[in-house]
């Protein structure tokens, strides 16, 4: 047998002991991580995950932190700042577990950026808060994304008036599909950190308030209130 020959063999033998480490790895993790899935799947939500799009929303979450002060809230590229903490002061809800996320600027930066900071948080299952016209595409998105990490997904609808900042399409919700999928596997060791996340008891209103903001009309804030000042 020439050298040739043996060299080419080697090559084989090395690619086909490569493809069945990679098999074995992958099986390996699925099975793993389906456990996690199982057990996270009947413990209590520990975090609302908010998908920036609409007001209500985050109005929907300010309700929800009266009942469950104790669960940690994500707001994944919302309102504006001061147009949010002027919600949880209004709903009288405490925003000690409140963060902003405002690095994304999709429905795929939503997670892009979320997953690190959910692993850091050791999440194990979460309250996808969304609209109904936005479901397909996030809901799809988060089990992937999210059930990749061992994290459970439960989605909490919040009624629109009017339409909200999500486009919906199928060609959209395909290719944001398909990258979540390779996005799944990338992530288990690439870790994007967001540089803009603060929490909700850090935003500075006397800055807001002299170079000014506007909220959604639905939300029924004025431009640049004060404290107890909104509209009916």
């Amino acid at each position: 047998m020439s050298k040739l020959s043996r060299a080419v063999k080697w090559r084989r033998r090395l690619r086909l002991w490569g493809l069945l480490t990679l098999a074995l790895f992958l099986c390996g993790w699925l099975l793993i991580n389906t456990l996690r899935l199982n057990a996270a799947a009947s413990a209590p939500v520990d975090t609302f995950f908010v998908l920036g799009g609409s007001i209500r929303r985050e109005i929907h979450v300010a309700e929800l932190a009266k009942q469950y002060p104790d669960k940690r809230i994500l707001i994944s590229h919302g309102s504006p700042d001061p147009c949010i903490w002027l919600i949880f002061q209004r709903e009288m809800a405490s925003s000690e577990q409140v963060w902003l996320e405002k690095c994304a600027n999709s429905t795929f930066g939503n997670f892009f950026f979320s997953i690190p900071i959910f692993r850091r948080w050791g999440v194990r299952r979460v309250k996808l808060i969304t609209s109904g016209t936005h479901l397909s595409r996030a809901q799809w998105m988060a089990q992937i994304l999210l059930g990749a990490h061992g994290i459970w997904v439960e989605t909490d609808l919040v009624p629109e008036k009017g339409i909200p900042g999500n486009l919906e399409s199928p060609l959209k919700t395909g290719l944001d599909i398909a990258r979540s999928l390779v996005w799944a596997l990338l992530s288990q060791v690439i870790q994007p950190r967001c540089s803009d996340l603060i929490q909700l008891t850090d935003v500075d209103m006397n800055a807001w308030r002299e170079s000014g903001f506007k909220c959604e009309r639905q939300g029924g804030i004025s431009s640049g209130a004060t404290r107890g000042e909104f509209n009916p």
